[in-house]
């Protein structure tokens, strides 16, 4: 790997509760990119490149035409993430789950050489937050997300004005968003990332101060970045607390990172030739996270 001491990374998840949503609408071809995200964005956190992935499938019922489609998008996620998918497992589980049920999990590994690893141990008063766009709820908060909108008897295919003529189902079914090039492009330019956040599960206000040291915390403009439309539904039709919003959900961003100040406007560059939207949305101040 050319690395003078290369440490492996790994991270496990699933996809969670979102799979009702593409039981429900018959859609299977996405939740496999979820999975792979969930496992990868948490990896390139610490600056390590993705090199494999696995996956589990647990269902009642082997449905080959369905467990292809589900094996659609994790290809497609590792094709994103540049890791190759190794292998994997599927499991029938007949009296246990019903014949239409599955679930989706996995895990990959990835590689950093230990002095470039990204620890937060260089994060300073006055580093700049770049935040990356979401494309949506990604795969967090969606056992809320049923609640309100009582999906199992939702019209999930009408398009709604308020989501911009697209349907609640095809807007909550949005891929998560991979990061693993963008940082890794960000890397190779030599930009000193001294920490990252994957926006998960507990939004904002549990995941932001995992980057944080003794000492430091973060000073968000909530004004710097787009609020998406289906958060404003959510917040609307549940009659949730603004702050409540912001400790469940992304809100519009999906990764968080720290560098310093001077090379902010580099970074945002090298973040937009990538496809990504960027932004400028705060600083590390001194005091308690």
């Amino acid at each position: 790997a050319g690395m003078k001491k290369p440490v492996l990374v790994s991270g496990t998840d699933g996809v969670g509760t979102k799979l009702r949503l593409a039981q429900l609408m018959n859609k299977h071809d996405t939740i496999g990119i979820d999975c792979v995200a969930m496992c990868v964005n948490d990896i390139i956190c610490g600056g390590a490149a993705p090199l494999f992935f696995l996956d589990y499938i647990a269902c009642g019922k082997n449905d080959p035409v369905r467990i292809a489609e589900i094996v659609t998008g994790i290809t497609e996620g590792c094709r994103q993430s540049e890791c190759a998918l190794v292998g994997g497992e599927t499991a029938e589980h007949p009296g246990l789950m019903p014949d239409e049920d599955y679930d989706v999990a996995g895990f990959s590994v990835g590689i950093v050489d230990e002095e470039k690893i990204i620890d937060g141990k260089r994060l300073a008063e006055g580093d700049v937050l770049i935040g990356l766009a979401s494309t949506g709820v990604h795969s967090n908060g969606f056992s809320l997300v049923r609640k309100v909108f009582d999906v199992e008897h939702a019209d999930l295919t009408s398009p709604m004005e308020e989501l911009g003529g697209k349907s609640l189902g095809e807007t909550l079914l949005t891929p998560t968003r991979i990061y693993v090039k963008a940082v890794k492009a960000l890397l190779k330019a030599g930009v000193d990332v001294h920490a990252v956040s994957h926006i998960t599960g507990g939004g904002f206000y549990e995941n932001v101060p995992r980057m944080m040291t003794e000492g430091l915390t973060a000073r968000i403009d909530l004004n710097t970045f787009p609020r998406l439309p289906i958060f404003d539904l959510i917040e609307k039709k549940g009659g949730i607390p603004t702050r409540d919003m912001y400790n469940t959900f992304n809100m519009g961003i999906g990764m968080i990172l720290a560098l310093p100040a001077q090379q902010a406007a580099q970074a945002l560059e090298i973040l937009k030739a990538a496809g990504e939207q960027a932004y400028q949305i705060g600083q590390v101040v001194s005091g308690e996270a």
